[in-house]
């Protein structure tokens, strides 16, 4: 196992690390109420969009579980990533470039098949977190359908997925569904200041990664000291750009110190407004205007062109666009 370091997952902020749910409590209840009784179905798909605490949550609730004697024992292994009745089958790290694999491989679903065949090291229940489903393959997939099928006593497996639409059928209608929405903006600002950042950020960057993080606060901690979030708040508040503006834009792309996640950040966020008032005003020329710009951005992350460019040219069709309307 690679250390730690190397992993780009591995931060003061991981999700086993957490100490509270936030904003996801009546899903919490459900689950609690269901053990309670003592016979808890024995997988749950935890499903919502990519960064609004799914994973946080499928932590909690197995502490939960594997906690009933000794819970702050518990969540010490838990963080420790040491508890001897928790498995998280997640993407490993590729050794030879240190880099996250791009899929979950069948052998490694195959180690959480191996887990549950064993009993309990205190008698108790097993558990295992799958992070994400979607990262599974047609094999890995497979792998743990038949687990899911025919689950072993005193299991539970939480499975964390983005698009539950692309998981297997046979998968799903076993699996008790746990549908998590976005949060609020309020609580994903709670989450954000609670967090150990440093330096901490001011008042008014939390509350702009909040506004524009559609309710997810993974994706607002990258909004967060982000150049691309900080260009579109400047493209929002002069949408008729003058030549000079539209030019200081593109120009926060033309520095050393930008990387391509900025430029992907202002991509997504532009097209996510301009998607949304597509489709509110049913304006034909935004439209065409999302599609053209999609694939601008495309080509130009596939062959590496000038992100400067790309932002002035993305910016100047919206404009063009929205005259048009």
């Amino acid at each position: 196992m690679a250390a730690d370091a190397e992993d780009p997952r591995e931060t003061a902020w991981h999700p086993r690390r957490a100490t509270e749910v936030v904003g996801h409590s009546q899903a919490a209840d459900d689950f609690y109420k269901a053990f309670q009784l003592g016979k808890p179905h024995h997988a749950w798909l935890i499903t919502g969009p990519k960064g609004i605490g799914k994973a946080t949550l499928a932590y909690r609730l197995a502490s939960h579980v594997l906690g009933r004697n000794n819970q702050t024992q518990t969540d010490r292994w838990i963080e420790a990533r040491s508890h001897p009745d928790l498995y998280v089958l997640e993407r490993k790290l590729d050794q030879k470039t240190h880099k996250l694999k791009s899929e979950i491989s069948v052998s490694d679903a195959r180690e959480l098949l191996n887990f549950f065949s064993h009993t309990s090291s205190s008698g108790g229940w097993r558990v295992g977190i799958v992070d994400a489903a979607d990262d599974l393959n047609t094999e890995s997939a497979n792998a743990l359908l038949k687990l899911v099928e025919e689950p072993p006593q005193n299991c539970i497996l939480f499975l964390v997925c983005h698009l539950p639409g692309r998981l297997l059928r046979t998968m799903k209608s076993r699996c008790t569904r746990m549908p998590l929405k976005p949060l609020s903006n309020a609580e994903t600002a709670h989450i954000l200041n609670a967090l150990p950042l440093e330096p901490k950020p001011e008042y008014e960057d939390v509350a702009l990664a909040a506004n524009l993080s559609s309710g997810s606060p993974g994706r607002a901690l990258s909004l967060l000291t982000s150049e691309g979030a900080k260009a579109f708040e400047m493209f929002l508040k002069t949408p008729k750009l003058a030549p000079q503006n539209l030019i200081a834009i593109g120009n926060r792309f033309g520095g050393r110190g930008v990387s391509l996640d900025d430029f992907n950040i202002f991509s997504d966020l532009l097209l996510d407004w301009l998607a949304a008032k597509a489709m509110a005003t049913t304006n034909g020329e935004l439209a065409a205007a999302h599609t053209k710009i999609a694939e601008n951005i495309r080509i130009t992350n596939a062959f590496n062109l000038d992100k400067r460019q790309a932002v002035i040219a993305a910016v100047s069709l919206v404009q063009e666009a929205l005259k048009a309307a």
